[in-house]
């Protein structure tokens, strides 16, 4: 196209931060916040519409020197693996904007400077084609993170901000500490591509892969460092749970794709019945914790812990089935557990409960809100017909190959999650007509259904014609299974 592409789909919402800073109505500011969302969407549009879908290859490639000396470079690409989820975060920015039009009144600007930064670092982390570039991106997103639970968050956003800055932090030390080994056990150089290729002894390779699972697992979370969540969830504002849902939650189980299973192939295939074991755990344990709450947000945030374990199920099955259905069903988490918590940040600014047992009968006070979230719980519960069928399908077709009594531990978190969520939505939008007798409920304006319309489509489209989506990962899953197996693998 002779541009450079994903500099400009990285920096755009940084430049549009740097704007904001000079504006100094909170409408104009709102405003220019969504211009500067929507045209990166744009921007991801054409990446995707461009996209070769034949090849395992790096596309839309940009190298430059940054730091020669030490071999680090300003490195940027995408493969089927990435593609799908920078899309994703520009998608999902554009959301968070229309959920903050209103939930956010005190210092606006300094609230979409956060959101714009904290886009573009993690559009950095899924285009970072070097490891210090790519933990200069992972390191950076918390600042603006920690300061959207903190600032702008509900009464215990300092506790909940801190526990989610140690939690991440802790990991990230350790990441630093495989990076530099890595460096000098990979030919001194951080360029991904090339280090993907070195052949590690299995010893280095189990340190660095343990290493790396802690990192990753803090992100994703997996079952026993996933306490922050629940707490950062609850505690942030709409935006900050739809970012950390949809798109921070995918970096831990990036991480393992990007650099786990190519670059440590030997030891993911020696450890993957742990994380086989550690997934199934979390599919249960989240279920079974979800099934408890009777805080909306909360609800929401332990079945995400569930969602990911079928993430990581299919990533470790280490057959073709389960890593198609493990991306694909990354993409579909965001989209749909991002509005989810959509759905609940737009019931509490009107109520300002989250409570289930303070609503009942909500379908006949707000039944375009009602029918909306239907769908949404209906795509979290893998109905046929919605995204997250294919995606769980492929899965569990992948997990069952894999292991047996995995296979069917996720199939209990499945049956768990639909508990959970029909007997939400039962209490919520079925239940005895009460919520008008405590609140003043009006439907969802046209502003909401711009942030929850976009969404919809893709539950839908992914849900009846898949294929696209799956075009777009096949051939790189093809290639990493490869890298893992030891196979020649083709363009």
């Amino acid at each position: 196209m002779g541009l450079p592409l994903l500099s400009l789909i990285v920096f755009t919402p940084a430049a549009g931060a740097a704007v904001l800073m000079f504006l100094r109505s909170d409408a104009a500011v709102r405003w220019m916040a969504l211009g500067v969302t929507v045209l990166d969407l744009a921007l991801c549009i054409a990446m995707l519409a461009g996209f070769d879908t034949t090849t395992h290859a790096m596309q839309f490639t940009e190298t430059r020197p940054w730091v020669p000396a030490l071999g680090i470079t300003y490195a940027l690409g995408i493969d089927g693996i990435s593609a799908l989820f920078v899309f994703l975060t520009a998608l999902l920015g554009s959301t968070c904007v229309l959920a903050s039009w209103v939930a956010i009144d005190r210092k606006v600007k300094e609230f979409m400077v956060s959101l714009l930064a904290m886009e573009a670092l993690m559009l950095g982390v899924f285009c970072a084609l070097d490891l210090f570039l790519f933990y200069v991106f992972w390191e950076a997103m918390l600042i603006p993170m920690y300061l959207i639970i903190g600032i702008w968050g509900g009464g215990g956003r300092v506790y909940a901000a801190f526990k989610f800055f140690l939690y991440t932090l802790a990991g990230s030390v350790l990441f630093l500490v495989g990076v530099i080994v890595l460096y000098f056990n990979g030919g001194e150089t951080f360029d991904i591509l090339a280090l993907t290729a070195q052949d590690l002894p299995l010893r280095v390779q189990s340190w660095l892969f343990f290493a790396f699972l802690v990192a990753f697992a803090v992100k994703v979370p997996m079952v026993p460092v996933h306490t922050w969540l629940p707490d950062a969830h609850v505690q942030a504002p709409t935006a900050g749970s739809i970012i950390l849902a949809g798109v921070l939650l995918k970096m831990g189980a990036y991480g393992f794709l990007r650099f786990s299973l190519p670059m440590l192939p030997d030891a993911s295939v020696y450890y993957s019945t742990l994380m086989l074991s550690l997934s199934a755990l979390a599919i249960v344990y989240g279920g079974l914790l979800a099934l408890a709450q009777d805080d909306l947000k909360k609800l929401v945030a332990y079945s995400s812990i569930s969602h990911m374990g079928f993430v990581t199920m299919g990533i470790f099955a280490l057959n073709l089935r389960g890593l198609e259905g493990g991306i694909l069903q990354m993409f579909n988490h965001g989209v749909t557990t991002g509005a989810l918590f959509l759905f609940v940040g737009l019931i509490y600014e009107r109520t300002h409960t989250r409570s289930i047992a303070d609503y009942g009968g909500l379908m006949k006070a707000a039944p375009v809100y009602t029918t909306f979230l239907a769908l949404f719980i209906l795509s979290s519960m893998a109905l046929p017909g919605t995204n997250s069928f294919v995606g769980e399908l492929l899965v569990l077709s992948g997990g069952f190959a894999a292991n047996l009594a995995v296979g069917a531990a996720a199939v209990l978190g499945a049956l768990l999650g639909a508990a959970y969520l029909l007997g939400m939505y039962g209490k919520v939008a079925l239940g005895p007509a009460s919520v008008n007798a405590r609140f003043k409920i009006r439907d969802v304006n046209a502003r909401e259904i711009a942030a929850i319309l976009p969404l919809t489509v893709f539950v839908l489209w992914v849900g009846l014609y898949p294929k696209p989506f799956l075009n777009i990962i096949d051939a790189s899953a093809k290639h990493l299974l490869a890298q893992v197996h030891g196979e020649e693998s083709g363009q």
